[in-house]
């Protein structure tokens, strides 16, 4: 059989359980003797990965994997300690499974070499004799219910003091759909959630068997749990390929001394919702009958598609615009009820196509855990690392694109923002450092903090590698404020660092992060307080396709400000405008707002005027807050960003442009750089 057309499959499933056991071990290195189920998560992870590799002809993965199972197993068996030496083999052997994925997606057979790791575990393996968990001999009396699944004395056991402590022992069968591919994987899955809702006690054929598929369509679970059916069942049908369950209330009391079965009483009948299934009980035991369980599907789809299916709705919703604006032009009513509702429609397919495009910040946020474990041993530091908002959802151009400088930021953080445990104590911090990687909306916008409670960044330390490096001569340099000194740390080539390492001091970081973040309509902070830590804020658009704006005029000139970034509308004489410090001022509710006339700042000519009143749009970055002063407001529209093209350079305070209804194209206003 040819498995080359499941090979896509093979890695996606292949690297969510890769990820799953990177989080397993991490969790388990933080608690070694307390995460026992952390354990048996990592050893049942990477048994299934060993079939999924086997099935799919992929001998020197199953090879490894096996491996690995023996050193997990001399672990469970409490042979060996979870010890650092264990904990490096076992993060090492990750990186190696991670490189064959990498040679099997480029054509490859996932053939790397692993001597050096193999040779460290076999130093591991022969520190004891193998040992084999024995069989439980079955006693000459066992517990039988219908002659469909039995229990020896330790599971009766189990049973009876479960239901002393108010538990009920289910008796679920899973059916799979019968062209699953790897159906490892998904019992794996419902065993996940199960164990999430109470105790697996029993499992039909064994777990061995149902990890190397050694099974038809159905396999059956007894779980010890004090929650309702339909909790569990709803648990179960949203795992894609589960296409039917059964769920029987086990109704039995196990006398210790005779082994004898009584039926259940009549109130131990479990409520379920009538609407998704109904309980019937007939001797000793009830049942929760279910209709056919209708799974989620899902369908993967190449990311080029997507791109080709926004840009066809962004093309309609410039022709949408063309239309309206046509039917104002006309005044025919039944144009204008056919248009609005035309709108309707666009906007519904503009939702559901974004939607189909935002993926969380986990699938990004999920990599740095391991990072910064990995890079605090080697800085010899103790971090506390933090992640919060991973659910928070994205575009998916900006997630592919977000990663690498969040990477600059953690190393940087850990590098330079978090000082050595001798040094926290002896200011009288805790030697664990803490650095915290959060996400939230605001607005239209996500944004990303990237926070450190170290050292903080010394001002004047920076300010004197300014004038060091020849950018600025002494007398200018002290006239710069905290936060203008800060900002120089985003230049190119401009390090602080007093050595080049593997790590920092070769020039290269916050430039490019800035570069690679404004290259994504974003903008990005940093606040410092000495002693106390550092901020990095990045500020994102939640898409780079469509976006409302307020459509302005200055001159003879159209722009688009995105209104995200707008906090509210007003209007001015000159008279108004006040001079302060050779800055153009007004006051607003008692504050001094500063102006800037968009003709100016893009040269544009200003057109002769009747009126004696400007209009000023109050935008906002941050707590920072300025005013554009333009000529008139044109309204509010849904407008289609457009790139400016490579053939221009980058041009300051314009992020892209867009086709108006009468063809004419106004460019986009980047708010950030204005400030």
């Amino acid at each position: 059989m040819d498995m080359s057309k499941y090979t896509q499959v093979f890695l996606d499933e292949a690297r969510d359980y890769i990820q799953r056991i990177n989080d397993s071990l991490l969790a388990l290195e933080a608690d070694p003797q307390g995460n026992r189920t952390v354990l048996n998560v990592i050893f049942r992870s990477v048994h299934t990965l060993k079939g999924m590799s086997a099935t799919m002809g992929y001998s020197a993965m199953a090879e490894f994997t096996h491996q690995m199972e023996n050193l997990l197993q001399k672990l469970r068996n409490g042979e060996v300690e979870p010890g650092e030496e264990v904990m490096d083999i076992l993060f090492a052997s990750l990186d190696v499974l991670e490189k064959m994925m990498d040679d099997i997606a480029a054509g490859g057979k996932g053939e790397v070499d692993t001597s050096d790791l193999r040779q460290r575990m076999l130093a591991l393996l022969e520190k004891g004799a193998d040992e084999v968990e024995p069989e439980p001999v079955k006693k000459k009396e066992e517990i039988v219910i219908e002659d469909e699944i039995s229990f020896n004395e330790y599971e009766s056991r189990l049973i009876t003091e479960g239901k002393k402590r108010g538990f009920q022992a289910y008796h679920i069968t899973v059916f799979i759909r019968e062209n699953c591919l790897l159906k490892a994987a998904r019992a794996y899955m419902v065993f996940r959630k199960l164990e999430k809702l109470g105790e697996i006690v029993k499992t039909v054929p064994s777990v061995q068997d149902i990890e190397d598929e050694k099974f038809n369509r159905s396999f059956e679970v007894i779980l010890l749990s004090n929650r309702q059916p339909e909790e569990i069942r709803q648990a179960l049908v949203s795992i894609a390929e589960v296409e039917e369950l059964r769920i029987v209330l086990v109704g039995v009391e196990i006398k210790e001394e005779s082994g004898a079965i009584s039926p259940p009483a009549q109130d131990e009948a479990v409520p379920t919702n009538k609407k998704s299934g109904q309980i019937v009980c007939q001797d000793n035991r009830c049942e929760l009958r279910t209709q056919k369980v209708r799974t989620v599907q899902t369908v993967r789809v190449d990311i080029d598609r997507l791109d080709t299916l926004m840009n066809m709705v962004g093309e309609l919703v410039i022709q949408k615009t063309r239309l309206e604006q046509i039917g104002r032009q006309q005044g025919n009513s039944e144009l204008n009820e056919a248009l609005e509702q035309l709108g309707r429609l666009t906007w519904d397919l503009q939702n559901v196509v974004m939607k189909v495009r935002m993926v969380p910040l986990e699938h990004v946020f999920n990599r740095f855990p391991r990072m910064v474990r990995d890079l605090a041993r080697k800085l010899g530091k103790k971090v506390n690392f933090v992640v919060e908002g991973q659910e928070t959802e994205l575009d998916r151009t900006v997630i592919d694109e977000i990663g690498d400088p969040l990477v600059h930021l953690l190393r940087n953080a850990l590098d330079h923002g978090l000082e050595s445990p001798e040094e926290r104590e002896k200011a009288g911090k805790n030697p664990v450092g803490t650095v915290k990687l959060a996400a939230r909306y605001e607005g239209n916008n996500v944004i990303i903090e990237v926070k450190d409670d170290g050292r903080g960044i010394d001002v004047e330390k920076v300010r004197e590698k300014i004038v060091a490096g020849g950018l600025l001569p002494r007398e200018e340099a002290v006239q710069l404020s905290d936060e203008e000194v800060l900002n120089y740390l985003f230049q190119p080539g401009f390090s602080t660092a007093e050595k080049v390492t593997d790590i920092s001091g070769r020039g290269v970081g916050l430039d490019v992060v800035k570069s690679k973040v404004e290259s994504l309509s974003g903008s990005i902070e940093l606040f410092s307080t000495p002693g106390k830590g550092t901020t990095f804020q990045i500020q994102l658009p939640l898409t780079l396709a469509i976006m409302q704006a307020l459509m302005v005029q200055t001159g003879n000139e159209i722009y688009a400000i995105p209104l995200s970034y707008i906090t509210e509308t007003t209007n001015i004489t000159p008279g108004d405008i006040k001079v302060v410090q050779n800055q153009e001022t007004m006051i607003l509710r008692d504050h001094v707002l500063p102006l800037i006339r968009l003709h100016e700042y893009f040269e544009v000519p200003e057109e002769p005027r009747s009126l004696n009143e400007y209009a000023v749009v109050v935008v906002k970055k941050g707590e920072k807050k300025v005013g554009l002063v333009v000529d008139q407001l044109l309204g509010q529209q849904e407008i289609v960003i457009k790139s400016l093209g490579n053939s221009l350079p980058p041009i300051s305070a314009l992020a892209g442009a867009t086709i108006l209804g009468n063809g004419q194209v106004a460019l986009i206003i980047d708010v950030p750089s204005l400030f």
